[in-house]
């Protein structure tokens, strides 16, 4: 039997054969002076690396021939000092850049150049951005300026500089993992549902192959209290958390991202993989998970401190970007349309032997704020999809028609006189909404209205506004080029403070969008209470309403609900008209769900249903097999299921 010891030894010897035989192929007047693994790339350290930038076709061969990702940098005693290098970007870079920050991570030597106009900074095909490399020795990343500051992303950025010694430390031990040549040729793929399989909620699984462990997803049951219900079956049998590579986030919503620094505390050390907006939203909804949960007295799972390390720990991708997970994995995500960042991973298995497609919550249709979710793939042998709307019944309304509902109802309360309470999550849906709403006003076919984000819809708005990248065609045309930022109009107002939300609950016609959207806690809940008992007001869900929940209640039609005021139990006549707009979900119905499979291509083999009650999954399943005389698999927690 092989040894561990033994396995280690050859893996190290392995890394140190790879590094000599990059560096033979690299020209010597580079001056190469170390080569490091970094998470999934391969990072070389050059003592004049103007060489390789100015010489691409030698690195993108280096890169085929390897079949690594390989980036460039430059060896820290020939950079230029941070004083010098920000004088010369300002001197090379044009004015109408209209730079707004410069920030520079030492351990990395990446500089960080935030300009209104990024293209100015890029220049005509990269010609400013080689000139900064050239002349300062740093490598220049370009991010636009947002028109909304986001203290999150300010704080993320801080996190990364601050602590960049640790992160590059974790990068170097991730490397090492992810590059170790293959020891194990047994070849098998087989997936566990530790969560989300047969329900909606706490979505968890686990991928394996002979060589790697992948989590998809930690996500928390947002509407139970109770331990068994709330976290993914970490106690099974086939999770060690100790043999885990890897950890793929499809999204930023608390069911699929909310324990992933739960990982953290318990020891996990590996890799997250998301996108920079995800990353950023996650950050922000766990961030106000725990301390919702330590002011209600619920259990806390996780600190500020295990958050922090998930941030260090987080890779970034773009869409289109392939990256290595382990040696016998790739991953490249492509767009979900559910919200900003969602993702569809697809996983390059065994050299191509296998491709997964995992569509853990998307969007067949096109939105105001997102395209619809991507159907075109390399490969695909199988597609792992969500089916929460998949029941014959789960018709959602035309798009078209939810708004001009939603407009009705708020010009017809506000012209009586009342208020328009939006309970809502704090991302996708508000944000949705606030573009359908400047549309309107500016067409004027929407009445005068101040329209309130309270919680978190401010912060996450922000977020939307510097990540223009991942937003609709049609949103990016408006704000690039008709100079129309919806998320800027004159209508919308943020709410600071306790004394602003009680001027706004007794003042004027107001539209009120606040969190949570299933009034299971925040701000929505104080608005709720206030607003019950005047006849004048309405309160429309436009978000899903879990069992349970104080917003499944009212929506379900009760009419007297108990109030705990003052410490003081009163009873609540809720008065206040009730409306439930089905039309902004990001999910998918059961048409839209049949129509991107049909466009799917290639066309898989299999399909495995998750992220849906049973009964709806397996009618789904039903009609899916039926149509295209495919194998449909509808798995429950705990199953397993092989791929090969």
């Amino acid at each position: 039997m092989v040894r561990e010891k033994d396995i280690r030894f050859s893996r190290e010897l392995a890394i140190d054969q790879l590094k000599a035989d990059l560096i033979s192929q690299l020209p010597p007047d580079a001056q190469v002076s170390t080569v490091l693994f970094e998470g999934p790339f391969v990072v070389i350290y050059s003592l004049n690396p103007t060489v390789l930038m100015e010489n691409g076709d030698i690195v993108k061969s280096l890169a085929r021939s390897l079949r690594k990702r390989i980036v460039i940098r430059s060896d820290v005693t020939v950079r230029r000092s941070k004083e010098e290098a920000r004088a010369r970007i300002m001197e090379i870079v044009p004015e109408n850049a209209e730079i707004t920050g410069i920030i520079f991570d030492d351990e990395l030597g990446d500089v960080i150049i935030e300009a209104k106009k990024p293209g100015a900074v890029i220049g005509r095909s990269g010609a400013t951005l080689r000139e900064i490399t050239r002349d300062i020795s740093w490598r220049p990343k370009v991010v636009r300026s947002p028109p909304i500051q986001s203290e999150l992303i300010n704080s993320i950025r801080r996190t990364l500089t601050s602590e960049s010694e640790t992160r590059r430390n974790a990068l170097l031990n991730i490397g090492k993992r992810i590059h170790r040549p293959k020891v194990i040729e047994d070849e098998f793929i087989r997936l566990t549902g530790l969560g989300g399989f047969s329900e909606v909620g706490r979505s968890c699984m686990l991928l394996e192959t002979a060589e790697t462990k992948i989590l998809v997803d930690c996500g928390t049951n947002v509407g139970s209290r109770e331990p068994d219900q709330m976290f993914p079956f970490f106690n099974a049998s086939e999770f060690d958390l100790t043999e885990i590579d890897a950890v793929l986030v499809t999204h930023a919503h608390l069911d699929h991202c909310g324990l992933i620094p739960f990982l953290y505390k318990w020891g996990y050390r590996g890799p997250v993989y998301s996108n920079d907006a995800t990353l950023s939203l996650m950050t922000l909804l766990q961030k106000d998970y725990i301390e919702v949960a330590a002011r209600e007295n619920r259990l806390v799972p996780y600190s500020q401190r295990d958050i922090k390390k998930m941030i260090l720990h987080t890779i970034t991708r773009r869409y289109g970007e392939v990256t290595d997970l382990s040696n016998d994995i790739r991953l490249t995500m492509t767009p979900a349309g559910h919200i900003l960042g969602s993702s569809i991973m697809h996983l390059h298995i065994g050299d191509g032997r296998y491709n997964l497609a995992i569509a853990n919550d998307f969007k067949g249709k096109r939105s105001r704020l997102l395209d619809r979710a991507n159907t075109k793939f390399p490969r695909l042998e199988c597609i792992i999809m969500e089916s929460t709307y998949g029941g014959p019944r789960d018709i959602m309304p035309r798009r078209n028609d939810a708004e001009i509902q939603l407009i009705k109802i708020i010009n017809q309360t506000v012209r009586r006189g009342g208020k328009v309470l939006i309970p809502s999550l704090a991302v996708g849906r508000p944000q949705e909404l606030m573009v359908v709403l400047a549309n309107y006003f500016r067409k004027h076919k929407l009445v005068e209205v101040p329209v309130y984000l309270d919680g978190l819809i401010a912060e996450a708005t922000a977020i939307h506004s510097c990540h223009p990248e991942y937003l609709s065609s049609y949103l990016q045309d408006q704000i690039f080029n008709e100079g129309q930022n919806p998320f800027l109009s004159e209508i919308f107002h943020n709410v600071d403070n306790q004394s602003e939300r009680q001027a706004i609950i007794y003042g004027k016609p107001a539209v009120i969008m606040a969190t949570s959207g299933m009034l299971t806690g925040g701000n929505s809940v104080e608005y709720f209470r206030d607003m019950a008992e005047d006849s004048r007001n309405s309160i429309v869900f436009v978000s899903y309403q879990a069992e349970g929940t104080l917003g499944r209640r009212i929506a379900s039609g009760v009419k007297e609900i108990r109030s705990i005021e003052d410490g003081r139990m009163k009873m609540l006549q809720v008065k206040m008209d009730i409306h439930q707009i089905d039309g902004f979900s990001g999910h998918s119905d059961r048409g839209e769900i049949m129509n991107f499979f049909r466009e799917l291509s290639p066309k898989p083999e299999r399909v495995v249903l998750i992220h849906g009650k049973r009964k709806k999954s397996q009618s789904l399943g039903q009609a899916l097999s039926k149509r295209y005389h495919i194998k449909v698999e509808v798995p429950q927690n705990l199953e397993t299921i092989r791929f090969n």
